[in-house]
């Protein structure tokens, strides 16, 4: 059977024209005023710099009186002041992109172009002030790769940190030395993002743990010291499969949290530079549906066994519809398991187990609205200073503005969401939507503070 060839975007393509060919020449970057970030101190805390870490993970982890001042500064109180001032533009959560480009070739990968110039200091530091003054204090330091330029990231970890901001970085590890890790740690990092995708590095899939292993054991033990964590982001694509459960276990019996994303082609058109496109090995065809669907219902039981997963068990099951609605194809038609007969049609029964699904009446599957926060709580920044609402909108050319002059509007959000939300998987912007609803923010808080006693790692805001 012949396998479905890959769109070249998932979103409508009304909305599609609107965000990729408007009339404007597209936003504008921000202008430089030769501003530098400061020369970071190090070691700050010279005790633990030779602090090996303990060779056994904890079975939990104990946290000081000053990180967990850090979460609660960074992440709920930035909340509770999205919650009750004026106006819609309150970031919580923001993406900073300090290169575009990378040092590996992940084939599903359209998040870099090795043409971009990285974000110079000036905006960094900008872009930093920025945010401190609409409130955000959760910074991700994004890519491509953010480490290709150490020294920057260091710097920048230690003026955000300064400014009270929980840090994340998001990277595949391959420059994450020792001596890397330590300086970061020592800087105020909160969160290492560990992206790997297979154990042994393949054609297509380069984010392996075998080549970071060192880097990675390291990164494990000095945890414990500076007080950071430590997760996996794993993309489920169709040759890695044996590879998940590996990392899963892995992970499991490191006391490492794990986070789940189901490989996808753009939302939006990408030009020249994503070379990957057609002929991919990646790309999950309709004749592995039913092998996904037997892994995501792994991930399910090591979930509820206790393993620590950043996504929720309703999470995990929306995945086995969106491999399918992003596939294009009518199921009515094609099948459930993707055999072309019809004969698996299982609508029925997928929608009562995953309450956020829906399907239209002329049988197309998609997202019910759930509150996406772009460009409310949620801004990237790129690395020319330009902003966004999210992830999925780098390569947009609308004109949402700069540091200098952000420019969203909340209608065009509304509208737009209304359309791009049913075809969007984003792990972060479904949990931000999760936490507009006080009661939920109240159930979680207390049961981190009483039954975990914040002691407990990371888990879904559902758990």
């Amino acid at each position: 059977m012949a396998s479905a060839a890959p769109a070249k975007f998932r979103i409508d393509v009304d909305i599609h024209n609107l965000l990729m060919n408007s009339a404007s020449s597209g936003p504008r970057p921000a202008a430089p005023k030769g501003m530098t970030l400061p020369q970071p101190v190090f070691p700050q805390y010279p005790e633990l710099l030779n602090d090996p870490g303990p060779e056994t993970p904890p079975e939990k982890r104990d946290w000081t009186y000053d990180q967990v001042w850090r979460k609660v500064r960074g992440w709920l109180v930035p909340y509770i002041r999205s919650r009750v001032m004026p106006g819609e533009f309150h970031p919580i959560t923001a993406y900073l992109f300090l290169d575009y480009k990378c040092n590996l070739d992940c084939w599903y990968c359209w998040a870099y172009n090795n043409k971009t110039k990285g974000m110079t200091e000036d905006v960094a530091r900008r872009s930093i002030d920025w945010l401190h003054d609409h409130g955000c204090r959760v910074l991700a330091l994004m890519g491509g790769e953010p480490l290709l330029r150490p020294d920057v990231a260091h710097k920048v970890v230690y003026y955000a940190a300064k400014k009270g901001f929980w840090i994340y970085i998001g990277t595949n590890g391959r420059l994450l030395r020792p001596e890397v890790a330590d300086r970061l740690g020592d800087a105020g990092v909160a969160i290492f993002n560990f992206a790997l995708d297979a154990w042994d590095e393949k054609p297509s899939l380069p984010k392996a743990f075998a080549p970071g292993q060192k880097n990675l054991e390291y990164l494990i033990r000095k945890q414990y010291v500076y007080g950071y964590m430590v997760f996996f982001n794993i993309n489920i694509c169709r040759n890695n499969h044996e590879d998940v459960r590996q990392l899963t276990e892995y992970a499991h019996a490191h006391r490492l949290a794990t986070d789940y994303h189901i490989n996808e082609t753009p939302m939006l058109e990408q030009d020249e530079h994503f070379k990957h496109l057609n002929e991919n090995p990646t790309y999950i065809r309709p004749e592995d549906w039913r092998s996904v669907d037997s892994l995501i219902d792994w991930i399910i039981e090591k979930n509820k066994a206790g393993y620590q997963m950043v996504n929720s068990v309703q999470r995990l099951q929306e995945m086995k519809a969106f491999v399918r609605m992003s596939s294009g194809l009518d199921l009515r038609k094609y099948g459930w398991y993707g055999d072309g007969t019809g004969a698996n049609y299982n609508i029925a029964a997928m929608l009562a187990h995953t309450p956020g699904i829906a399907q239209d009446a002329s049988g197309e599957l998609h997202f019910t609205d759930w509150n996406c926060r772009a460009g409310q709580n949620n801004v990237i920044i790129r690395t020319d200073g330009t902003v966004g609402p999210c992830f999925p909108m780098y390569p947009s050319t609308f004109d949402w503005g700069n540091i200098d002059n952000p420019k969203f509007d909340q209608l065009q959000l509304k509208e737009m969401k209304h359309t791009c939300e049913r075809h969007c998987f984003s792990t972060l912007n479904h949990n931000l939507g999760y936490c507009y609803n006080d009661a939920r923010v109240i159930k979680w808080v207390w049961k981190q503070v009483v039954s975990n006693r914040m002691k407990g790692g990371a888990r879904s805001f559902e758990d």
